[in-house]
């Protein structure tokens, strides 16, 4: 087992394990234009003991691809998780060296992917949740180019360990992220995902709690393809650790949604809120007005004052909107010039 330390003291520990069978062979290489190269990612704590599953379900093959990869993330696992990883046939296992979250640990796989070469990503939760046979169909419509993202749905009512509160939160976070992104995705916060390689390059995750809604309104915000594919899912192995409490799932979901729609639709939404500011205060100064032409305007003054108010909070709104809506250009920009940038930097080594 070879270690290699990132130049950075705190950086994370690459593990690499010995070369494994799954790679195509070299007469397959010789009529295929260009070899294709699919990478299946789980980020991981603790899950020494699920991964021997998980991995044992995975493909070492798939149609149409020339080499696939298992890419183990370890977030910081207090156990086993990496030393299982590699000694069940991952190739390699990116170590974090402190716990970093689900959303951090997802997007330093999607980096370290990109590096080994990857043009399709595929990522799968470590806990064996989802049913693996629906990976060749994943990657069948990245590689066809029917979609940049291609997200796998579960089924939300038949799922019988799902309790019916968290069912509707699932239905209503999808319902918002398709408003929100204009996306049709049944089963917006499911992991099971499929990646181009374009895709992965252009995704920016500022949540260190989840990915799943944040780089789906992302997506549809920036232009790129989204397809659901129904999928099914396996027995649960273990309590989730990611709905620790309904309030604190709630909470957490509803202030990335906001904070997204903020960030790439933030006209929107100052705009909505201060027009309606502006029309309950033109409405209530036409009121004004009505009783003040009939002599009673001294009885009124409070909503003389509750309608400038409003206009005012209205009018700053739409100001801060307007300012907003520029600054998005900018972060396009500059999205544009760090996808040039990844593109140069997250090549595999000669």
């Amino acid at each position: 087992m070879n270690a290699r330390r990132s130049p950075r003291a705190e950086g994370p520990l690459f593990l690499a394990g010995p070369p494994r069978a799954g790679a195509a062979t070299a007469q397959d290489a010789h009529y295929a234009r260009k070899p294709v190269k699919v990478v299946i990612q789980l980020p991981c704590r603790d899950e020494a003991e699920q991964l021997p599953a998980t991995l044992a379900a995975l493909p070492r093959r798939l149609p149409g691809v020339d080499e696939v990869e298992w890419l183990v993330v370890d977030d910081g696992s207090s156990d086993d998780t990496a030393r299982v990883a590699l000694a069940h046939g991952a190739h390699a296992v990116l170590r974090l060296p402190h716990n970093r979250g689900l959303a951090r640990a997802f997007c330093a796989g999607l980096e370290a992917a990109c590096r080994r070469g990857a043009d399709v990503i595929v990522n799968v939760d470590g806990d064996n949740q989802y049913d693996a046979s629906a990976i060749p169909e994943l990657v069948a419509r990245v590689l066809a180019g029917r979609a940049d993202i291609v997200v796998g749905c579960r089924p939300i009512e038949r799922i019988a360990h799902f309790p019916w509160w968290k069912k509707r939160l699932q239905r209503l976070g999808s319902a918002v992220v398709r408003a929100a992104a204009h996306v049709s995705v049944d089963d917006a916060t499911s992991g099971f995902r499929a990646y181009s390689r374009d895709a992965a390059m252009r995704l920016n995750v500022y949540s260190n709690y989840t990915y799943t809604l944040e780089t789906l309104i992302q997506a549809g915000q920036s232009g790129l393809r989204v397809e659901a594919l129904p999928v099914e899912v396996n027995p649960p192995t273990r309590p989730s650790r990611l709905i620790r409490s309904v309030p604190q799932y709630v909470t957490r979901s509803v202030l990335t949604i906001v904070r997204s729609f903020l960030t790439y639709r933030p006209l929107e939404f100052f705009l909505v809120p201060s027009a309606l500011c502006m029309a309950a205060g033109a409405l209530i100064g036409a009121r004004f007005l009505y009783h003040f032409a009939h002599g009673a305007g001294d009885g009124h003054v409070q909503s003389l004052i509750l309608s400038a108010l409003l206009i005012v909070v209205g009018t700053v709104g739409a100001a801060v909107g307007l300012l907003a809506n520029q600054l998005v250009v900018n972060r396009r920009l500059l999205e544009e010039q760090q996808q040039s940038r990844r593109r140069a930097e997250w090549r595999p080594p000669a």
